[in-house]
């Protein structure tokens, strides 16, 4: 792990814990890294319409976009589950639509208690719907 990594996820444990999640109480906290080194944040979201919420991931790609950013690089995903929770499927669409290329996104999700899992982008969502599908 280098100290790059090391620091994507501190901010992923740090998002964590300004995540809304009264209903689930499955407080989720992401960071991300884009081509050009920025960094950005995001945590769940939860509201009573529970259809209404969103995820931490969506939440840090969403911030990047309105920041110019739109080549995703690297996502850390900090949750309290053991073993670490991937990212759901609303949100391994959400990340592919912003990776130029999916098998050199790495995705990470750890937990306070300093377990961690990995995969590529494409590990995650194989053969993705990218857009290029539509006319």
């Amino acid at each position: 792990m280098t100290s790059g990594t090391k620091d994507l996820d501190a901010l992923a444990i740090a998002a964590q814990q300004l995540a809304h999640a009264p209903y689930s109480k499955f407080h989720v906290g992401a960071a991300i890294e884009m081509s050009n080194g920025q960094r950005f944040s995001g945590a769940n979201i939860e509201n009573a319409s529970y259809g209404l919420a969103i995820c931490a991931e969506r939440t840090a790609i969403f911030a990047a976009v309105l920041a110019g950013a739109k080549q995703l690089a690297q996502v850390s995903v900090c949750s309290d589950s053991s073993p670490p929770a991937s990212p759901c499927g609303a949100c391994r669409q959400v990340l592919l639509e912003f990776s130029p290329d999916p098998t050199a996104v790495t995705v990470v999700s750890i937990n306070p208690k300093g377990e961690r899992r990995s995969w590529t982008l494409a590990q995650l969502i194989p053969d993705g719907f990218t857009g290029k599908e539509l006319p």
